[in-house]
């Protein structure tokens, strides 16, 4: 007869294992241990067997409380290090009162804190190598996008703003609508852009169409886009048709290594991060190829912080794993190094707006958790709600702790006037 136990929802799932119980108690032990070398604010820790423990400053305002709730924790943290403690979030091994600060404390505290140690590292050697398989060739982008990407245009559309726009908003008082804030980034790039009714933008990556549409109505520009998401260029050319815009927009399923032709504009909104690091030198003199004289690029990049770049690129972790196969966050330091290496062009300005994509983050989270109903019935079950809450409210605290940065930066070729 097969042993089960129920979950904080009530759902049934296998009992530990023979395993689990053996490990549990040593890594129960160490990882009380590390929890007690807290130095920024307060955890408090609920264990399976009813105990508590609370490590930290007592009256510290910062505080998160968790529950671990099956000896399978243990196990899959001592050997997973931080991705196996993503794989127990989503098989329901713990929880947590707000997942965000959890993940805040905790990285607040991550020089204190040992995420991982020689044996997780060596345990995910299989990891890092699927990761290295996942490259970004043709055949490879269009499988690794479409992992992501073509999950489903509904599933998308029940916590983005109607421009479906899936990068960061640009917020100004930090108070106002998702789709307000949305609609100022598109803005914001077309004034970074200076594109006028004269120009022919390129836009890398087209996503549904949000900027397209909004810099063709609101500049009068015409505007290429390109994509290698099938369901994404399905529903942007029929949003494009229904807009009455396809006489100035035109999206193709293309990869930016076929690009051909001229363009005075070139915008690529949080594409970069698909593209991976074999490929970035491919990327900028593509764009320095197809960037007509006195043109201007733009970038918008989530960034790994500079001093932490070569650590994270040798290693696969949990967002890799499970949210965007063959991802690889550039860092600001990696693109000039590569546009000075590899083109004639430079950086004329660069902005930091990592603060709004935490504020960004917390409105799909918010959004995706009022329509879990429509959620469910798409298909997509509690361990997938798991995950897409761990990748919404993790990412939303190293946005607001600086561990990621979300950079606008504009190029230009040496040499050029501009126009």
């Amino acid at each position: 007869m097969k042993t089960v136990e129920l979950t904080a929802t009530g759902a049934e799932r296998p009992a530990a294992s023979v395993v689990d119980r053996a490990i549990a108690p040593v890594a129960r032990r160490r990882l009380l241990a590390a929890v007690a070398a807290l130095r920024v604010g307060r955890l408090t820790v609920h264990l399976p067997d009813g105990s508590a423990f609370e490590a930290g400053q007592p009256d510290a305002i910062l505080h998160a409380t968790m529950w671990i709730t099956h000896e399978g924790f243990f196990r899959k943290f001592a050997l997973g290090g931080d991705l196996g403690a993503g794989e127990s979030y989503m098989d329901g091994d713990w929880h947590t009162d707000d997942l965000c600060r959890f993940t805040e404390l905790v990285l607040r505290n991550q020089a204190y804190l040992p995420l991982d140690s020689w044996l997780s590292r060596v345990l995910n050697l299989p990891n890092d190598w699927l990761h290295v398989r996942r490259r970004n060739s043709r055949r490879g982008s269009r499988r690794n996008i479409g992992a992501h990407y073509d999950l489903s245009n509904e599933l998308f559309a029940t916590f983005l703003d109607a421009s479906l726009a899936y990068s960061s908003a640009v917020y100004h008082s930090g108070d106002e609508p998702l789709a307000t804030a949305q609609e100022q980034k598109f803005a914001q790039w077309c004034q970074a852009l200076q594109i006028g009714p004269s120009d022919h933008v390129l836009e890398i990556g087209s996503g549904w169409g949000g900027f397209a549409m909004h810099a063709a109505r609101t500049r009068g520009c015409r505007v290429t886009g390109i994509t290698v998401s099938e369901q994404q260029l399905a529903l942007s050319r029929q949003r494009i048709a229904d807009a009455g815009l396809g006489d100035r927009i035109a999206i193709e399923f293309c990869d930016y290594r076929d690009v051909r032709g001229q363009f005075s504009r070139v915008v690529s909104i949080e594409m970069i991060e698909a593209v991976g690091e074999r490929y970035w030198p491919a990327f900028f003199r593509k764009i320095d190829e197809v960037l007509a004289p006195g043109g201007r690029a733009g970038i918008q990049a989530i960034t790994m912080v500079d001093h932490r770049f070569d650590e994270y690129r040798r290693h696969c972790d949990w967002i890799q794993k499970y949210i965007f196969p063959g991802g690889l966050l550039p860092s600001v330091r990696e693109i000039a190094a590569v546009c000075a290496d590899e083109t004639k062009l430079g950086l004329i300005s660069l902005e930091d707006r990592a603060l709004d994509y935490a504020r960004t983050l917390l409105a799909w989270r918010r959004t995706f958790f009022n329509q879990l109903d429509r959620v469910r019935d798409l298909g997509f079950d509690d361990r997938f709600i798991r995950m897409w809450e761990y990748y919404l409210a993790t990412c939303e605290a190293a946005f607001r702790t600086r561990n990621l940065g979300l950079v606008h930066l504009v190029l230009a070729r040496a040499g050029d006037e501009l126009s």
